[in-house]
């Protein structure tokens, strides 16, 4: 489904990763780990369309999408949610989901797509009124996500989703992102949690300062040497 070959890109011309390789196949989930800096976002960035790479190639469907504006790629099927959330503090969280769907001109796709949003989120539909400003950290990463299947995604990414949130609100928030996978949709997610996001990846690459120094199922990095020292502390 996505094809990443030999990508490099940067800031300002000065590169971050270095000739990075890997794929999402149809329904898996996949989960680029690795410390704070190591370049995980900017992976993201590029697949979605915000940076574009010095060089390499990165393939969605059989098409080639680098050179893509990110509207574009979003048609296509790729959704993106961003590390720190972002949502439109100042809008309601309707207005916020209304937001993700704006490549949808069928306003009854649309509400049918906003009432399986308020299945999977409930306390979203409580909160349906609510400026986004006033959810808190977990609720607002739910909205992120919320957001993000209104396009209709084929492939989600998902940067960073448990950045300052409770334990108890990450294990939600994995849950709902293997209900999503469950559900159809492929999953590339970006995590310094390295164990969490390892133990729900059917696939998952280590990447350290811009480049995959290991790959393999996430039961298999679970128990790579490396990984236990460098990661997990065991």
């Amino acid at each position: 489904m996505l094809r990443v070959d030999k990508l490099t890109v940067g800031y300002d011309s000065v590169p971050v990763i270095f000739e990075v390789s890997f794929s999402v196949n149809e329904g898996e989930l996949v989960s680029v780990v690795g410390s704070n800096g190591a370049g995980k976002s900017t992976i993201l960035k590029t697949v979605s369309g915000l940076l574009k790479p010095f060089s390499g190639k990165i393939e969605f469907m059989g098409k080639r999408i680098d050179q893509l504006p990110a509207h574009e790629i979003v048609k296509m099927g790729i959704a993106h949610v961003p590390e720190g959330r972002h949502v439109f503090g100042k809008m309601s969280v309707k207005d916020n989901l209304l937001m993700g769907a704006y490549t949808i001109n069928d306003q009854s796709q649309v509400q049918k797509f906003l009432a399986e949003v308020f299945e999977l989120f409930p306390r979203l539909k409580e909160r349906e009124y609510q400026k986004a400003e006033t959810l808190s950290g977990g609720e607002q990463q739910m909205l992120a996500i919320g957001r993000a299947l209104m396009a209709k995604p084929k492939l989600i990414l998902v940067d960073e989703m448990s950045l300052g949130l409770m334990p108890i609100m990450v294990d939600r928030v994995l849950e709902v992102l293997k209900e999503i996978n469950r559900k159809g949709v492929a999953v590339l997610m970006v995590e310094q949690k390295v164990q969490e996001a390892l133990e729900i990846a059917d696939r998952g690459y280590i990447l350290q300062t811009g480049r995959i120094i290991a790959e393999g199922t996430g039961r298999e990095l679970l128990e790579n040497e490396l990984v236990k020292k460098a990661y997990l502390g065991i």
